[in-house]
Order: structure tokens, then C-alpha cells, then sequence
């Protein structure tokens, strides 16, 4: 083999892996999304969030995941944290809110929020990695709607923060994700793979495992009218939008009887609807 063959060779392998990623600017923003190819945090200037105060129902949640938050920041030990359960119910909207709170309490801290896309997993390593050598902050890593399929290997790549690994999990690093389900992959897919499977205690015990290694499982359950009704009108207060009670009322409850569901999301969509028709400008 030549040398111009060799070159050829050593530049398409040089193609094919990411450049290193440059050294974060964490001064930028207190929220950052994680981009690869080439790898990078992208600083994100105004994040998505609601007042901590407007989260109604969800009270235990709440104050478990801010206590586990402010604990972490002030650099004391902290679990991963796993939000589970019922569409809509404010999980991912709790992350950021807590989020928002502790460093509106603490900003001497520096507590971060970094986004990572499930689809980005396999690059996770090189994430903490980058993180590691930045002791001056701490990091939330916030994954959302995090779930898996039968034949989805990328769960794989998220056991090095979940305390796996040689390395392990950073100090400065804990991590959230939400998701609809308790064990990240359907039921069904489980009882199928334990029906069929020459060891039926073993077939899906490395994915079901995974959710185990959250120390803290955070459960959110389909909300009833009075909580439906209570955010709405918490809505109502923050942003200043005086309204007949009862017309409130009734036209709420139309509106979740339109969508077949109750739940923070749809309490958040006809909160959006009622603005905009009384000239009330909103924004998160």
C-alpha cells in the first residue's frame, strides 16, 4: 500500500469522526441544547418555561424534584430523576420550572439545563466528557420523552450517566428525563419478550433495569376538574385577565368535554384560546 493510499484512507476516517467539540462558553446562557456534528452546547437565550407557582396537582412532584434540584446545586449528593406518566401532566414543564426557580434562588451556583435529543444518545459520552472538565458549573441533563423500542440499542449509551461505566457520572452532572412510561418501553413488548424468550426472567431485565437506576421515580396521574379547573384560573391571575367566573367555568368545562381529556396541557390550550379572544397578549 502507497502512501498517497494511506493519506486517502486517513482523511476519510478523519471525515467520518466528529471534530472535537470547542470549549462551551457557559457564561452565554443558564440553558443549552446539545448539538453534534460537530458537537456543541447551543446556548439557548429565552427557555420555555412557566412560573413554578402555575404547576397545580402536582404538589409532591414538585416539591420532591425542587429539593432534590436545590441539593444538587449547592454541590450536595442528588439523584438521577425519572418523571413519569399520564400526557400533558406538566413533567417536562416541571424540569425547566424547577430549573428556573433555583437559579432565580441561587444564581451564585451556576446551575445549567443542557437538552439532549434521545436521538443523540450514542453521543452522551462525549457530553460528559465535555461537562467533567467544566467544574465551575453543575448540570442538569434533561432528556424528553425518553422511551424505547424492542430494538432500540441507544438505552445502552444512557447507562454511562446512570452510574455505569468505568468513569461513571460526573459530580458536576445529574440527569432528568420524562416519560410516558414507568419501565421506557411498552408493556406489551415486555410480556411478549417474556413469553417468548428461552429465559424469561432475563429477556428484558437490562432494559427494564434502566429505569431502576433512577433514585428518584416522580408519578403523574391524569388531573380531576377542580385541579383542571384551578390551573386555568391560575392562568387567569398571572397574566392579569378578568373574567365572569362562571362563563369561565362553563366554557372550560366545554372545552375539555371537546377534547375528551383533562390534563395541564389542555388547561394551557384553552387558557391560550381565551386570551387571544379577550385581546390579553401571553407569553412563556
Amino acid at each position: 500500500m502507497n502512501d498517497a493510499t494511506l493519506t486517502r484512507i486517513a482523511e476519510a476516517l478523519e471525515r467520518l469522526s466528529p471534530p472535537p467539540g470547542a470549549a462551551p462558553d457557559l457564561t452565554a446562557a443558564d440553558a443549552f441544547v446539545w448539538q453534534t456534528s460537530p458537537d456543541r452546547l447551543h446556548p439557548v437565550a429565552k427557555v420555555n418555561r412557566v412560573d413554578l407557582d402555575l404547576l397545580v396537582g402536582i404538589g409532591r412532584a414538585r416539591d420532591t424534584l425542587l429539593a432534590n434540584t436545590q441539593q444538587f446545586a449547592r454541590g450536595l449528593s442528588a439523584n438521577n430523576a425519572l418523571l413519569w406518566g399520564a400526557r400533558g401532566m406538566g413533567k417536562s414543564s416541571l424540569v425547566k420550572a424547577v430549573h428556573g426557580a433555583v437559579i432565580a434562588q441561587m444564581p451564585e451556583t451556576g446551575l445549567k439545563l443542557v437538552e439532549i435529543q434521545r436521538e443523540d444518545l450514542p453521543s452522551i459520552g462525549r457530553l460528559l466528557d465535555m461537562l467533567r472538565h467544566a467544574p465551575e458549573a453543575r448540570f442538569i441533563l434533561y432528556c424528553d420523552d425518553l422511551s424505547f423500542s424492542h430494538d432500540d440499542q441507544h438505552y445502552k449509551s444512557l447507562k454511562a450517566v446512570l452510574d455505569g461505566g468505568v468513569e461513571g457520572r460526573p459530580d458536576n452532572v445529574v440527569l432528568y428525563a420524562t416519560s410516558n412510561r414507568r419501565h421506557l418501553m411498552p408493556r406489551d413488548m415486555i410480556e411478549n419478550e417474556r413469553s417468548s424468550a428461552i429465559a424469561p426472567a432475563e429477556a428484558v431485565e437490562e432494559k427494564v433495569s434502566l429505569s431502576d437506576r433512577f433514585g428518584l421515580w416522580l408519578g403523574f396521574h391524569a388531573c380531576d376538574q377542580d385541579d383542571y379547573l384551578a390551573m386555568i384560573e391560575g392562568y387567569c391571575a398571572a397574566y392579569d385577565l378578568k373574567i365572569d367566573p362562571e362563563r369561565l367555568r362553563a366554557e372550560a368545562i366545554e372545552w375539555q368535554a371537546t377534547r375528551g381529556s383533562r390534563s395541564g396541557r389542555v388547561a394551557w390550550q384553552f387558557f391560550t384560546d381565551l386570551a387571544g379572544r379577550e385581546g390579553v397578549k401571553i407569553t412563556r
